[in-house]
């Protein structure tokens, strides 16, 4: 029969461009501020200059040791943390826009001075300021589209907001490759620059989304797993066990995770020399573009499994990624294990929020979303010193077989607390699987998400490794 091969039935199949445009419809119908949020994103990912060669500035700049770099890691993390706590806190009362705009701003503008100075020992210090507002830029910013949300399309829009990410730091690490050995006071202006467009974009178009005394109300006696709580932090963090055990665990992702930005770019340099510094920023970018290709994919495959599972699978391809750069001493093996992790950080980053945002009470979000990245991110935090260490006494040989031992056993783990978290939900009687026995709701009605991640990460990434600052 004329225009078909398969018995007639080939005219029923759909081609390429309407199977890919049927893949992107699940960003379809989202809220209008999560499409401003996404644009705004895009420039951030764009204009993350500084952190992706960050220990290479301050190794090869400023003449750090790689033990001194990691301990200036780890003090960064630190001075993270306050500006989370207070960000938080000042979200669930002032509003997140308010405390979003403020913040970012400053964190911005903290990178300005650093362009003027050259290779000042001040530059660390600037930063450490940046990074105490974007801690507390993050809590609100992560609150806000948790607002703009509801279970049933969350995952849509916080995968969303992550392929925003990526778009963007797909030509970051690029172009920050290049300013870094020829312009590097353009890493910090850039930066500036791109955080200042994408904070005017949202203070333009994003309208307050913090919930009101009435709607927080209304969930109470609601049975849902984002019910008000009716008390201080920590008992509503009591009151949630199985997402304080599964904050526990994925610390160890956060500790394998950060080494794409500190072991990962001293392996190139060691190996390839003075094109060491360009190759990783092609290693970032194909981190990048993988996500943008692979992001929506993952989210069809696994929309339908519970996030806890997914988050699981996402440990076991950390473990294999990084554990495999052990044995890559050519541009091709280490493009291929930049991809196996990049697999983790995409199958991670969206579940990993559909998991937490459903655990989370709406009366709690900025809270939560401010102390669980704290608690969440100390394996990210002490990574670098702790390998700095290591690499100052043995050097880089034995860091990647203890990465791929750690996201094994965190994987493990993962498994073992959805299987516990399963029994718990069948035991409880209806209406019981709020709080402290929630059931590893199925992404399709959770959500998923992703600086830094920071970020991503990507570091927003972030993000696809909970914990430790954001990039963008």
């Amino acid at each position: 029969m004329p225009g078909s091969t398969y018995g007639g039935r080939g005219r029923d199949r759909p081609g390429p461009g309407r199977r890919l445009l049927a893949m992107f419809s699940i960003y379809r119908g989202l809220p209008a501020p999560v499409y401003i949020l996404f644009l705004a994103t895009v420039i951030n990912g764009i204009g993350i200059f500084v952190f992706p060669f960050m220990t290479l500035f301050l190794t090869k700049n400023l003449g750090m040791s790689e033990a001194d770099a990691g301990n200036y890691m780890l003090i960064a993390s630190i001075a993270y943390v306050p500006g989370t706590l207070i960000g938080g806190r000042l979200a669930d009362r002032l509003g997140r826009k308010k405390v979003m705009i403020a913040a970012q701003l400053l964190s911005g503008l903290m990178y300005v001075p650093c362009g003027f100075l050259g290779n000042s020992r001040l530059i660390p210090w600037f930063i450490l300021a940046s990074l105490f507002f974007d801690g507390a830029t993050d809590p609100a910013r992560t609150a806000m589209s948790t607002d703009l949300t509801t279970p049933e399309n969350r995952q849509a829009a916080f995968s969303f907001i992550y392929l925003g990410h990526n778009l963007g730091f797909a030509f970051g690490p690029l172009i920050a490759g290049l300013l870094f050995v020829s312009a590097p006071s353009w890493l910090f202006w850039g930066n500036a620059l791109a955080i200042l467009a994408a904070t005017s974009l949202v203070l333009a178009l994003v309208p307050e989304t913090r919930p009101d005394r009435e709607a927080i109300e209304a969930t109470i006696g609601s049975g849902s797993a984002e019910e008000a709580h009716e008390g201080s932090l920590h008992s509503a963090l009591l009151s949630r066990p199985f997402l304080l055990a599964y904050t526990l665990i994925t610390t160890l992702y956060g500790f394998v995770y950060a080494q794409h930005r500190f072991a990962l770019p001293l392996q190139t340099e060691a190996l390839f020399g003075d094109r060491g510094a360009a190759f990783y920023g092609g290693l970032m970018s194909l981190n990048a573009v993988l996500v943008i290709v692979l992001a929506t994919p993952i989210v069809k495959l696994t929309s339908r499994k519970p996030p806890i599972w997914s988050v699981a699978f996402a440990g076991l391809l950390f473990a294999l990624g990084f554990g495999a750069i052990a044995f890559a001493r050519t541009p091709l093996l280490f493009y291929l294990t930049t991809a196996v992790w990049t697999l983790g950080e995409i199958v991670n980053a969206t579940n990993d929020g559909a998991y937490v945002a459903n655990h989370t009470p709406i009366s709690h979000r900025g809270r939560f979303q401010s102390i669980l990245p704290i608690i969440g991110g100390t394996g990210f935090a002490v990574s670098s010193s702790v390998v700095g260490g290591m690499i100052s006494r043995t050097g880089l040989g034995p860091v990647w077989p203890l990465l791929g031992a750690v996201g094994a056993a965190a994987a493990a783990g993962i498994f073992l607390l959805g299987i516990l978290e399963t029994r718990a939900a069948r035991k409880a009687a209806p209406g019981e699987t709020a709080g402290a026995v929630a059931a590893p709701v199925s992404a399709t009605a959770s959500g998923g998400f992703g600086p830094g991640g920071s970020g991503g990460s990507g570091e927003a990434g972030g993000a696809a490794a909970r914990g430790g600052p954001r990039e963008d």
